[in-house]
């Protein structure tokens, strides 16, 4: 898979430099975009991205694929200079769109120009982990052959909570607080507060935009009005495409309150839905000053601002 990535990349960059060397390539500010998508295992991330795979070749833009060793979010500090060094000179891939099992990482901090636009969609924290715990043993519909890590372990996920097993274990919960919060070593400490306003912090200010998996085609309409360079027709795709609930996970059963209870009364969970309640209010903020709703449709708002008392006066 590697060695035919590198083909790929390389027949583009010669494609791309046929005319010249690629350092005298100037683009078009409307070009310059970087898109990433750093996406929580276990979130519709795979619904989502086939939708941008399925959008590129129309509205002109390339899309990559993020794959670390093991799906280690965590990067070495030199690949975090490798990968920044990619996505902000890497000229034959903009206007590009990244996505990626890797945490937030600040651009800032290697003193680029222009920082990339992040943005993520998270999941009712208990129903992340089901899924992941299901998935783990029986996959999916995307890849039915691929042979999974857990595959032959039968154990519901009602009855690892109550032995008290380590795939269910509340510190499993700890995932989306630090994909959120970023490379630093307290993000990764379980049931760290500082991990979690850093989260938040960075969800507000450094996040164009985070949906969440309920309410996914929302997330989607919005980011068509904003962004229509990369999204501009994602929402009728969504609609009609056979790709809106693209992998299920097989033999999911649903927890049952007594599961759900215990696992509420951990302060991992308290802080992880905490997180997640503060995404989903801050999402719903933006959508109720984006969207208007009629007969139970919802409709992007029209431009609502407009300039006037322009000086000096042309003649």
């Amino acid at each position: 898979e590697r060695a035919i990535a590198r083909h790929e990349v390389r027949e583009i960059e010669q494609r791309h430099t046929v005319d010249g060397p690629r350092q005298d390539v100037i683009l078009d500010e409307e070009d310059d975009v970087v898109i990433i998508y750093n996406r929580v295992p276990k979130t519709a991330s795979t619904s989502f991205t086939n939708i941008a795979y399925d959008l590129c070749a129309k509205n002109k833009y390339h899309v990559l694929h993020i794959n670390t060793t093991k799906n280690n979010p965590v990067m070495s500090l030199q690949d975090q200079v490798r990968f920044v060094k990619n996505v902000t000179s890497w000229k034959e891939m903009k206007p590009g769109f990244y996505h990626g099992h890797v945490s937030y990482l600040d651009f800032a901090k290697f003193g680029v120009k222009k920082k990339p636009i992040y943005i993520n969609v998270i999941r009712d924290p208990i129903e992340r982990l089901v899924s992941y715990y299901y998935f783990l043993r029986f996959g999916d519909d995307y890849r039915p052959g691929l042979r999974r890590r857990k595959q032959g372990d039968k154990k519901t996920f009602d009855e690892c909570v109550a032995a008290g097993g380590s795939d269910c274990a509340p510190e499993k919960l700890w995932l989306q607080i630090p994909f959120f919060c970023g490379h630093s070593s307290e993000c990764w400490n379980v049931g760290s507060r500082w991990a979690l306003e850093q989260a938040k912090y960075n969800l507000i200010n450094e996040y164009f935009l985070v949906g969440v998996t309920e309410e996914l085609e929302d997330f989607i309409m919005l980011l068509e009005a904003a962004l229509p360079r990369f999204f501009r027709g994602a929402t009728e795709l969504y609609r009609t495409g056979k790709k809106s609930h693209l992998r299920k996970t097989t033999e999911k059963k649903l927890p049952t309150k007594e599961t759900i209870a215990k696992l509420q009364q951990s302060e991992i969970w308290k802080m992880e839905n905490e997180f997640y309640e503060f995404a989903l209010e801050q999402f719903q903020f933006v959508r109720a000053h984006a969207v208007r709703e009629k007969d139970g449709e919802l409709y992007i708002l029209a431009q609502n601002f407009f300039y006037e008392k322009i000086y000096p006066k042309s003649n």
